[in-house]
């Protein structure tokens, strides 16, 4: 599922135009062009070079992140694309949980895709995997966190989670609001919806 949605997103990329690389996306400050870079990252080291990297960075998940960003991003936009499609089929990985690797490729694809409008989706059954990862466990996102006391309903898969007020909505809206992006929560539905928004970043 990994490599399937890395090569998903490599297909949309090469259709960008030159300025789309440098395009604002959900997440955070980052351009295009970083996201692309930060996957490549991610699939780039191993457990003890990230620990060696995030030790370095004084345990400051975003020094670590920008150091690694500008380690794998190319000189030009298509040499970055180059260096993901290179990582497309790595089988390299910080640590054992798939399914929260498999949830950057998801949920960052859907940060390129959103703001320019691309239509891809990623394969449902890959986001069902990440949903209940999410809800599992909080790792790169506080997703556990903001799911709770919250009872979340999927309505186009058999993902529910959680008691207490319901939030509805798309599996993959579900899983985005659950790695903090407002614009997918606006999109939720019931009597929790509300509280789910409240909790994430402005």
């Amino acid at each position: 599922m990994i490599r399937a949605e890395r090569g998903r997103l490599g297909d949309d990329l090469e259709a960008l135009r030159p300025a789309e690389w440098s395009a604002p996306t959900l997440c955070a400050d980052w351009s295009v062009e970083d996201v692309v870079a930060h996957l490549t990252a991610g699939a780039s080291i191993g457990r003890w070079g990230w620990l060696r990297s995030i030790a370095g960075a004084g345990f400051r998940p975003a020094v670590h992140n920008a150091r690694r960003l500008a380690e794998h991003r190319g000189p030009t936009p298509a040499q970055t694309l180059d260096r993901f499609r290179g990582v497309v089929d790595s089988r390299v990985a910080p640590t054992g949980d798939l399914w929260a690797w498999l949830g950057e490729v998801v949920v960052h694809g859907c940060d390129v895709r959103e703001p320019l409008g691309i239509k891809t989706a990623p394969d449902p059954d890959a986001v069902l995997v990440v949903a209940e990862g999410y809800i599992r466990k909080d790792f790169a996102v506080a997703s556990r966190s903001t799911a709770r006391g919250l009872r979340l309903v999927a309505t186009d898969s058999s993902f529910r989670a959680g008691d207490g007020p319901t939030v509805e909505g798309t599996t993959l809206d579900l899983v985005l609001a659950m790695a903090g992006r407002p614009t997918a929560a606006s999109r939720l539905r019931g009597d929790g919806a509300s509280v789910l928004v409240e909790r994430l970043p402005l």
